[in-house]
């Protein structure tokens, strides 16, 4: 069994490292994370184990085995270090995983998921790659936010939190498809007697003040100590300053021992104990206790990983937000306290006040076996567990600090979190190792997700809530924003729903089933498409597919929610807000028609086909390879259908290499235009309707600077 002495390697801190330390350091801990990701998977027993999802709120672990990997490839991508794609079909694939973003979303999409041996073949070739690079490619230091190698770190990093959400989804597998491994033994001391648990007790905490945060994430990092030294996500940047009032709280986690009190008090029962998005999950899941224990005639077990043991009393309950949050308003309401789970501010008082540091002794990192142990097993100062064993839930949902900026690699990774409805975790689990053994690790899950995750209470004064901003405030996000479904301007008519009439009057008289808005950005024409003319029926279904998981965060939250906010810049740090709702624009009774996904248009999965229109606004100059998507577009239309595009033709080769241009050129000496480009490329497939026209729109950047433009809308009818 591991110990402590040689735990996970955490991030690495690269300050002072010369050139050559730094790949040597950098090629470890890839290899380490890499290879140990692997090792978790040998806990299935058989191929089968790859492909039956262990929940179906989640893809199937082959998903995971390949994700992380592709995860590498897009990374290197965008940051430049590699010069192209590995497989572009695992490439779109594995690409975009599943958060759960309701408890009821059952995902029943279908996967032309390829073989064990295919996926661990490209494993290797990633493996090859990124050593690669880590070996031989340039060196631009120093290192930080800014520095193209961010994005190995970032892939490593990555790959940690995948060794632990895919450890859970192991451990909700069937016990028939797993298996126990050496490397993954879990850590057996319990105490088998309810009795026999140390009671839990309150001890106080002295007000204080607690400074998150890790400021600007564009300057040098070895200026500064502490957790700026080793990589983080962009949620740990900007600042954050708070005073907090003095509060009581659990010396320990609550153990299963203590949360036995509350199943067996008719806890999952009482109404009263659950708020209203927990009582709607409960319901749902028709839970009674917690989803790792087993109720058997010999007594209480305990799922693990790869097998069930009797009851660990000692151990700490596992539970999800819900649960614990339950649990606390059982107990306040049996002791008469104001007992509630901690903030994150609280979390970060008791981690300042004991004195708890990366090194300090607990039961993560993978450094004491596959586990948890008992609640009492490791001391930090008067407390045990401020970190490690379990990760603990705050009250607090996520939101941004002060001088947050998404970084440009991975700009999805933390906005679509701050919806008030992902709650912050601390502290980490027994699997927790690199960036998520630091102090400066914010995650944050859904209320109803498992996790390696329990909870301490505290005892205080109601907890301040975070000023969680509903208003988007990225700025290019907004500009979108107001594009797609805000004022107009100069008179120039919305564009995108434009664009929409256009392509349904290009429609008539042909069938109206199925329609694809590539390049949807945050959705107007896909709406549009789906409400169809005035006094006509739109499309019966409608896919809205952008490369951006912003702009579909966006896009979505609308549809789910049918309203959204956002912040337009007027001037400086001057703002004016906006508020959108679909009711008002006449699009509510359409929107369960449509549906928003990621994608990239030159690399489309092999299940968007059958269309019997395809829209691409604006999208052409933008591809880094436009004459693929061309070449493919025909595949996914019904004969007969139609494909209208618009475009600008604005190239730029910070978006298309100059070789990939359509047009805008001389050939043989004569102008070659994007129009003639368009005609080669689709002859084959396509004949024009009609003559191109010109459909002018109008972006707002500032609230004294709009960008003017004229794009060209062009109709093609798929041949027979």
């Amino acid at each position: 069994m591991p110990t402590n002495s040689h735990p996970y390697p955490q991030s690495p801190d690269w300050c002072g490292m010369s050139e050559a330390d730094l790949r040597k350091t950098l090629l470890a801990y890839f290899e380490t994370c890499f290879e140990r990701y692997e090792s978790l998977f040998g806990c299935l027993r058989s191929d089968a184990a790859y492909y039956d999802r262990p929940i179906s709120l989640r893809h199937p672990l082959i998903f995971y085995f390949g994700h992380t990997a592709t995860f590498f490839v897009n990374k290197l991508l965008l940051a430049k270090l590699i010069p192209e794609r590995i497989n572009p079909r695992f490439e779109a694939i594995f690409a975009v995983g599943v958060d759960e973003m309701s408890w009821d979303d059952l995902d029943d999409t279908n996967y032309d998921w390829p073989s064990i041996a295919e996926v661990k073949a490209y494993r290797q070739q990633v493996r090859a790659a990124v050593t690669r690079v880590i070996t031989d490619a340039p060196w631009q230091g120093p290192m930080g936010w800014d520095n193209p190698w961010w994005a190995i770190l970032m892939g490593v990093e990555h790959e940690l939190i995948h060794l632990e959400t895919s450890s859970v989804l192991i451990r909700q597998h069937l016990l028939s498809e797993v298996q126990p491994q050496a490397a993954w033994s879990p850590a057996i001391t319990t105490v088998d007697s309810v009795s026999a648990v140390p009671q839990n007790v309150l001890i106080d905490v002295p007000a204080g003040e607690v400074k998150l945060g890790k400021g600007n994430p564009h300057v040098d990092a070895c200026s500064v100590n502490g957790d700026t030294r080793h990589y983080g996500w962009d949620n740990e940047y900007g600042t954050y300053l708070a005073e907090v009032p003095a509060f009581s709280a659990s010396r320990m986690l609550v153990s299963n021992a203590e949360f036995l009190a509350f199943v067996e008090a008719g806890g999952y029962s009482e109404k009263r104990y659950w708020d209203e998005e927990a009582l709607a999950w409960r319901e749902f899941s028709q839970a009674t206790y917690p989803t790792f224990w087993l109720k058997q005639s010999e007594g209480w077990h305990l799922r693990l990983m790869t097998e069930v043991v009797p009851m660990p009393w000692n151990w700490p309950v596992e539970v999800n937000c819900h649960e614990a949050a339950a649990f606390c308003v059982w107990k306040a309401e049996a002791t008469g306290e104001a007992v509630r789970l901690p903030t994150e501010d609280e979390w970060y008082r008791l981690y300042d006040l004991t004195g708890v540091t990366a090194e300090t002794p607990a039961q993560r990192r993978l450094a004491g076996g596959a586990s948890s142990v008992a609640v009492d097993q490791y001391a930090h100062g008067d407390f045990y567990d401020v970190v490690g064993n379990v990760w603990q839930w705050t009250c607090t949902p996520i939101y941004p600090f002060a001088g947050f900026e998404a970084h440009p690699l991975y700009d999805d990774f933390s906005i679509p979190t701050f919806d008030e409805r992902h709650n912050l975790m601390k502290g980490g689990s027994w699997i927790s190792c690199g960036n998520e053994a630091l102090r400066a690790a914010r995650y944050a899950f859904r209320r109803h997700f498992f996790q390696h995750a329990g909870f301490r209470y505290v005892v205080g004064d109601a907890p301040r809530v975070p000023q969680v901003s509903r208003y988007e405030d990225d700025a290019l996000l907004a500009q979108y924003a107001e594009f797609h479904f805000g004022q107009t301007y100069f008179g120039v008519p919305n564009f995108p729903k434009a664009v929409a009439e256009i392509a349904l009057k290009a429609m008539q008289g042909k069938p109206l089933n199925r329609a694809l808005d590539i390049g949807c950005a945050v959705g107007r024409t896909s709406f549009e498409l789906a409400k169809g003319l005035p006094g006509a029926v739109g499309f019966d279904s409608v896919t809205g597919i952008d490369f951006s998981a912003r702009f579909i965060n966006l896009a979505d939250e609308l549809m789910q929610d049918g309203i959204v906010r956002y912040a337009l810049t007027d001037e400086g740090a001057l703002q004016s807000f906006r508020e959108i709702a679909l009711e008002k624009l006449g699009l509510a009774d359409c929107s369960n028609r449509v549906a928003f996904w990621q994608g990239d248009a030159c690399n489309l999965k092999e299940t968007y086909g059958d269309f019997d229109l395809v829209v691409a606004a604006n999208l052409i100059d933008r591809l880094y390879d436009p004459a693929i998507f061309l070449g493919e577009i025909g595949k996914r239309i019904v004969p007969g259908g139609v494909l209208v595009l618009t475009s600008p033709y604005t190239w730029l080769e910070e978006h298309t290499p100059k070789e990939q241009w359509l047009g805008g050129f001389k050939q043989g000496g004569e102008r070659y235009t994007t129009l003639d480009a368009l005609h080669a490329h689709l002859a084959k497939d396509f004949v024009p309707l009609g003559e191109p026209q010109d459909v002018p729109f109008v972006i707002r950047e500032t609230a004294r600077k709009f960008q003017h433009t004229v794009a060209q809308l062009t109709c093609w009818e798929r041949r027979h």
